[in-house]
């Protein structure tokens, strides 16, 4: 919880920050959206990350003082895209996996199942962007392919017994995220 009483210093220090990114938007937004166009093809998707990009920077504690302003953007809209990505791919393993199974049961989830599905899915995918990318890979692979250590193994280039560790940090990073307490 947080407290609500703020120091009047604390208050100073989140109006600088809302005037750096306001200046930051200001200064940047319209290249972002077009670099982010050129790069995805689609203006929507560009809208969407050039927003959510500003999203992520007004979340920031503290803002640096930014030497290369383009390039910080630059680096959180690509780290955007690939979270976008990997949502895009367990969404899209899901709904094959369902397709499947339609096809040979009898039960199909009623829409409020598959929002919860979904929204299930979206929080095991936001709980695995701090991990490195062979404990993600390790976790999806297993989890969501099925796929045994010793495959797994093999398509990561590493041991069994590292397939073993990665899942476990895995489900320890899921388990802190889905409850910090």
């Amino acid at each position: 919880m947080s407290n609500i009483f703020v120091k009047p210093d604390e208050i100073s220090n989140k109006k600088n920050v809302c005037i750096t990114v306001d200046q930051l938007y200001q200064d940047h937004h319209s290249w972002l959206y077009a670099w982010l166009k050129r790069k995805l093809n689609c203006p929507h998707q560009a809208a969407d990350i050039a927003h959510d990009t500003f999203i992520r920077i007004l979340g920031l504690s503290q803002i640096l003082n930014l030497q290369e302003p383009r390039a910080y953007l630059t680096t959180t809209a690509k780290r955007l895209i690939i979270d976008q990505s990997r949502r895009q791919r367990i969404e899209q393993a899901y709904l094959a996996e369902l397709a499947l199974i339609t096809e040979t049961l009898e039960y199909a989830p009623s829409p409020e199942e598959l929002l919860a599905i979904m929204q299930i899915l979206e929080r095991i995918s936001s709980a695995l962007l701090g991990l490195g990318d062979k404990p993600q890979q390790a976790f999806l692979l297993h989890y969501l392919e099925g796929k045994t250590h010793v495959e797994i193994a093999g398509q990561l280039g590493v041991s069994d017994r590292m397939v073993r560790k990665y899942l476990v940090q895995a489900l320890m990073h899921c388990s802190m995220s889905c409850d910090p307490y």
